[in-house]
């Protein structure tokens, strides 16, 4: 395998930056994530470039010199100005890779094609399949090929999105695009990349802890289970422990937000949830006992097994000084546990 073990597609926030530097050097290793640029409309120019660089400062400084990819697929018209002129200063940033797509804009395919001749590490090309594999988009993605510079390397994204219990093709539909996007170029890698966190109600959580199937496994064991040629170039990826759509949304503004949140945890062939409260009476109370039920569910790997199981054991013990945490940590909570958990695995 040419490429890393796993790909995994993160917002450019720092829940997320927090959970990839909490990761132990071998499972950093391993992996090369798909860093997303949030979404921010209505930003003065001057304004937005300052948040961008923030961001791809807090990327570049957790992930020093690891690859990872950076993409910015939300971006709105009023935003690509300024991307372009962000954008070039990704190899100041360590080795991050740009990203375009063949729906993308031309302005902006002109720009990552630029920075990544410049950067000198590549190019990520990530093609969407929302639905049903659309073979028309060969053509779109051919003359983007086209256009890249022969000394620049290529990386092929293949992006699912949400792959739910509504979508039990998905597999077929994988392997369609693969067998006819896989010819066009000389891949240096290809990743996989699907969404199986579901989106959460509060009623799925009224009896305690819940355990939801992680329904886009099937994908990855459908591609695993072909005689295809080119499977062993290819690598698993998904959207970690949030919806796939999670990526798209703005940052909020401070404070505020719902009264409860979720913890959650990785199994093989589910996602465990537990309701965390976020303010009120009796919060530590409820958020410790929450963390105990998940230490005593027979899927619990320890609290050896990474620094996120760890911090649900304190959590669950009062101890330590980190109390029963916020959204922002039962995000870095889950994302790390399920990282190493993914990498374990493969």
């Amino acid at each position: 395998m040419a490429g890393p073990l796993y790909v995994p597609v993160l917002p450019a926030r720092p829940h997320a930056v927090e959970a990839y530097s909490r990761l132990r050097p071998d499972i950093q290793n391993a992996l090369s994530p798909v860093w997303n640029l949030p979404p921010r409309p209505g930003l003065q120019p001057a304004e937005l470039v300052a948040k961008v660089r923030r961001d791809l400062a807090g990327v570049s400084k957790a992930q020093r010199f690891r690859p990872g990819w950076v993409d910015a697929p939300f971006a709105g018209t009023e935003e690509e100005s300024v991307l372009a002129a962000v954008m070039p200063e990704v190899s100041v940033f360590g080795t991050l890779r740009p990203v375009t797509g063949p729906e993308r804009p031309e302005a902006q395919q002109a720009v990552a094609l630029a920075t990544a001749l410049t950067a000198g590490d590549g190019l990520g090309i990530r093609v969407r399949v929302p639905r049903e594999w659309d073979g028309r988009g060969c053509d779109d993605v051919q003359h983007l090929l086209e256009r890249v510079a022969p000394e620049v390397r290529v990386d092929l994204l293949l992006d699912l999105g949400t792959v739910g219990a509504d979508r039990p093709d998905a597999g077929k539909e994988a392997i369609r695009a693969l067998d006819a996007l896989i010819p066009l170029g000389a891949w240096r890698t290809a990743a996989v990349l699907s969404g199986g966190f579901p989106k959460v109600t509060s009623d799925m959580l009224d009896q305690g802890l819940c355990e939801i199937p992680r329904t886009d496994q099937g994908v990855w064991h459908e591609i695993g289970g072909s005689d295809r040629a080119y499977r062993g170039l290819l690598t698993y990826g998904d959207y970690g422990v949030q919806p796939a759509d999670a990526i798209s949304r703005s940052p909020g503004p401070a404070g505020g937000g719902p009264s409860w949140g979720v913890v959650r945890y990785t199994l093989d062939g589910a996602f465990v949830l537990g309701r965390m409260l976020a303010a009120g009476d009796g919060r530590a109370t409820h958020n410790r006992a929450i963390c105990r039920e998940l230490l005593e569910h027979g899927g619990f790997r320890g609290p050896e097994a990474s620094s996120g199981e760890s911090w649900l054991r304190d959590c669950a013990g009062g101890h330590g000084t980190g109390g029963t945490g916020n959204f922002g940590t039962w995000l870095w909570v889950g994302n790390v546990q399920h990282m190493t958990y993914i990498v374990r695995c493969l």
